[in-house]
């Protein structure tokens, strides 16, 4: 994942034209969930859960690899509730307590994210799906395609021409006709149909026993929901008198329904580029993790720490220096401390009966000295 692996992909960021540019945008909270529902319990040596951790690395590498985006971004919830839940307390009240073993995984997992070098947003007050519609209608402005890999049925409302669906789970991709294929309504008619019919998942009620089909059918022959509000006195029977029951309620339903695409972010498409993996960091994680498998999937090599030798170096040039030296050299070594690596540099620019040698002495945790001999020959100047 690193630039080194990437590189072709980068360099299209720069010889691309600008219609033929690819957004990648990643439901990493779907991701996520679906993950650590369909995988193993997998876990570290200690304890720790890590099976969704493994499977989000796992799908990203392989549609990166797959798609080969020049813009990317994994997009994520955050803890804090939403402006949905501010107008609407009991806003997915139905769902269940999220699994202690899946919250676990989220901080490793962004760190990871983050370490291999791939963009990654969590914006407060909202939720991934309002961050990636606003990314995605502004690509969508600048005729950038977009791919938005999610397993949710709610970001069908947000696809265009330029704007796609994939659900790398199942392996399937939506553009507008495959959206109506599938739902039988229009893209641009999506969030009718979610106000009318409401999600379950979200425990957003809509119109009280008005399911997929009748709602398909009111906008089929009355146009929008706007066609089907002013039309309503027009339906009849008990899911008429429910719908005129629950018109006052619409406009919250369809606020709720709505994916916000003008979210406030500092986000440039520049901070979207798959950047530099960070080696080190990734090792120690996954060895740490146990996912010993992903060191060598992703191509991670750590350096090897370099060791600092502080020097004292010093020239040695008459007889009573090099005694000195070796008297100093015989002490420490039999200390057994020290490592002694020895090579040698003779010159001849003293004048002395003996000849002279310049010696590099350095002591530290090792010991070097520029003598290019077996150490059994240093016992006396005349053995050089």
């Amino acid at each position: 994942m690193k630039m080194k692996t990437w590189g072709l992909m980068q360099q299209k960021i720069h010889l691309t034209p600008m219609s033929e540019e690819k957004l990648l945008l990643v439901d990493g909270s779907s991701y996520l969930y679906r993950a650590f529902h369909a995988l193993p319990d997998l876990r570290s040596s200690d304890g720790r859960p890590t099976g969704a951790i493994f499977g989000v690395l796992n799908m990203l590498q392989k549609l990166i690899k797959s798609e080969r985006p020049n813009y990317l971004s994994v997009i994520f919830d955050t803890p804090v509730k939403t402006f949905r839940h501010e107008i609407f307390p009991e806003y997915k009240a139905n769902r269940q307590k999220t699994p202690d073993d899946l919250i676990a995984q989220i901080e490793p997992l962004h760190q990871a994210i983050i370490n291999l070098g791939l963009p990654l947003l969590a914006v407060d007050g909202v939720e991934a799906d309002d961050v990636i519609g606003t990314l995605a209608v502004e690509a969508d402005r600048r005729k950038v395609k977009t791919l938005i890999a999610t397993g949710d049925k709610d970001m069908a409302q947000l696809v265009t021409e330029n704007i796609h669906l994939i659900d790398t789970m199942k392996d399937h991709r939506m553009g507008p006709k495959e959206v109506e294929e599938k739902f039988g309504i229009a893209p641009d008619r999506f969030i009718d149909y979610l106000t009318l019919a409401g999600d379950t998942s979200d425990n957003i009620p809509g119109v009280e026993k008005v399911g997929p089909k009748t709602a398909i059918k009111w906008i089929s022959e009355y146009g929008s929901l706007d066609g089907v509000i002013q039309n309503a006195d027009q339906i009849k029977g008990k899911v008429g008198e429910n719908l005129v029951s629950a018109l006052g309620q619409l406009d919250l339903f369809k606020t709720l329904v709505t994916i916000k695409c003008d979210v406030q972010m500092d986000t440039k498409f520049s901070d979207m580029i798959i950047g530099e993996s960070k080696d080190n960091l990734l090792h120690e994680q996954f060895n740490d993790l146990g996912l010993h498998g992903l060191i060598k999937q992703f191509d991670i090599q750590a350096s090897e720490e370099k060791t600092v030798i502080n020097t004292d170096y010093k020239t040695i040039i008459t007889k009573k220096e090099l005694d000195l030296f070796f008297e100093l050299f015989i002490e420490v070594a039999a200390t057994g401390s020290f490592i002694f690596k020895l090579s040698c540099l003779i010159s001849f620019f003293s004048p002395l009966e003996d000849k002279s040698f310049s010696l590099k002495l350095a002591l530290s945790r090792s010991l070097f000295c520029d003598l290019g001999f077996d150490i059994s020959f240093l016992k006396s100047p005349a053995n050089c």
